[in-house]
């Protein structure tokens, strides 16, 4: 890790601030906002120089953000399901998840004693997200900042979701259908076999004019469920989990409903 301290020549940190430029993909109007929002409290003599403050507006920003993503995307969700999802989309852990897959640690300004650590605390790295949040937003405003924060939590919001609802995989196929393809997908009903008290039913996802495998499933919801979960599948280039030669009679009770 090759973090900066209070000490750092001026130079250094100017190079240092353009690298982390490239790496979070914004190049700042005032650099001294990013330098700010890189300032951790034990770099600075007063708390009111580091970068706290900033760490709490981006907060709320992030906040805001993913509340609309959710919001737009999960219409069929409940105020209390849209609450757990955006807890785990705005955790700290999270937040210091995404720092580290820009790589912020490198660029962090700490005080001797914490630089000397070669591991920097979670919670470090959650603030320095937020604060760099804040950073573009006050740079920039709200279209770069949203678009940065978009960039790190689509993901994570499609994995809080399926972890949150064991792999509703018809709320995935939505929120990726709308995202990448702006419309909503259609189940089509194909086939269905059996008395009226066991039926099974054969069900395919369509997103526009592409349809995707079908599946078979011992209730409709069944179905349809193994149908998004093919649909996700084939639009990942990987192979559909329930393919439509399946037979009736091979239709187990494991998919989610």
């Amino acid at each position: 890790m090759s973090t900066n301290t209070v000490s750092d020549a001026s130079d250094l940190r100017r190079g240092d601030l353009e690298l982390c430029q490239q790496q979070i993909g914004y190049a700042f109007r005032e650099p001294q906002m990013l330098e700010a929002a890189l300032t951790h409290a034990s770099g600075v003599q007063h708390r009111l120089s580091s970068n706290e403050r900033m760490e709490f507006f981006g907060d709320a920003i992030l906040g805001m953000v993913v509340c609309e993503r959710l919001f737009q995307q999960y219409p069929e969700y409940s105020e209390g399901e849209l609450t757990k999802i955006k807890s785990v989309v705005v955790s700290r852990d999270t937040c210091a998840r995404m720092s580290e897959a820009i790589g912020l640690e490198q660029h962090l300004i700490l005080g001797k004693g914490m630089a000397a650590d070669p591991t920097v605390p979670r919670s470090v790295l959650a603030a320095a997200f937020e604060s760099l949040i804040a950073a573009i937003y006050l740079d920039g405003g709200m279209p770069p900042a949203e678009q940065f924060i978009l960039r790190y939590v689509d993901g994570e919001i499609d994995a809080a979701v399926s972890c949150e609802f064991g792999g509703n995989f018809k709320s995935l196929l939505q929120q990726l259908a709308q995202r990448e393809f702006s419309v909503t997908p259609n189940y089509v009903m194909l086939d269905e076999k059996g008395p009226d008290h066991s039926k099974c039913f054969k069900i395919s996802a369509q997103i526009g004019s592409r349809r995707f495998a079908a599946a078979w499933g011992k209730s409709k919801k069944e179905s349809e469920q193994r149908a998004a979960h093919n649909a996700i599948n084939q639009l990942r280039d990987e192979p559909a989990p329930y393919p439509c030669e399946e037979s009736m009679g091979d239709v187990s009770d494991d998919s989610a409903e």
